[in-house]
């Protein structure tokens, strides 16, 4: 058996390439691995929705590009992307105010905005009842597009089109812009620069067909998406609780 080298200070060349090896791989297994006990305090690794979190690296906001929305919807987009409320799906929001929604990638970047036609009378609530009235039956007063957080879902309507349910058991839903009645003027109203003709369906939102088909429906498809309808009637808070919106707000102006 061949006697093993020794090195000058009484330890063989075998036990240093030996100790060497295990500090490397201590070294290695530090820098891959998560610091004692995250998996016990978190049960899991972390998802994309956490990562994107407040206090994981860079803060993160919405990304309009060259578009300005309104205060009220670049405070909930902001809130939205720090707190992955959306939860790795991407998410859309309607300012009933201004009759013009959003949609939004995951990342917080906007894909595309659009004029919309909405509910005639104004209101954030749904009428008792009004998922299940014939649209004969509904009162002026009654045709509210209804305010707050929802997750949509493609779906089929009485008339057999394909359609984003916003409030499935309320019949309100996202789809291509109606044109069966001529006196309504609906695409008229749609290309008006100003908002305030948009208001005339029964609660539900119509968009321009190409925006429909091309931007909204697909998004839905691939990865589901959480549709915000901001209120007209009450501030944010009092529909999506409290929003921490002064911190939320300074991070959207960076």
């Amino acid at each position: 058996m061949k006697a093993v080298a020794t090195s000058a200070n009484g330890k063989s060349e075998f036990l240093d390439a030996v100790q060497k090896g295990l500090l490397l791989g201590a070294a290695v297994l530090a820098l891959v691995m998560p610091p004692s006990g995250w998996f016990q305090r978190h049960g899991e690794a972390p998802t994309a929705a956490a990562r994107m979190a407040p206090g994981n690296g860079a803060a993160r906001r919405a990304d309009f590009g060259a578009i300005t929305p309104t205060d009220d919807v670049r405070q909930l987009a902001t809130w939205a992307v720090a707190t992955a409320d959306y939860k790795n799906r991407s998410f859309v929001i309607l300012d009933k105010k201004d009759a013009r929604v959003y949609v939004f990638e995951p990342s917080g970047r906007l894909k595309a905005a659009s004029p919309v036609l909405l509910g005639y009378a104004i209101g954030d609530d749904n009428a008792p009842g009004i998922g299940t009235k014939p649209l004969s039956q509904i009162l002026p007063e009654e045709r509210t597009t209804p305010a707050g957080r929802f997750v949509a879902e493609i779906g089929m309507n009485a008339r057999g089109e394909d359609v984003v349910w916003v409030d499935y058991d309320a019949a309100v839903s996202m789809h291509r812009v109606l044109t069966t009645n001529p006196a309504e003027r609906r695409l008229e109203r749609l290309a008006t620069p100003t908002h305030e003709d948009n208001r005339v369906s029964y609660g539900c939102i119509n968009l321009p067909k190409a925006f429909y088909e091309d931007v909204l429906a697909p998004t839905v498809k691939k990865i589901g998406a959480v549709i915000y309808v901001l209120p007209e009637t009450r501030p944010l808070h009092q529909v999506f609780g409290p929003m921490n919106a002064k911190a939320p707000l300074k991070i959207a102006q960076q």
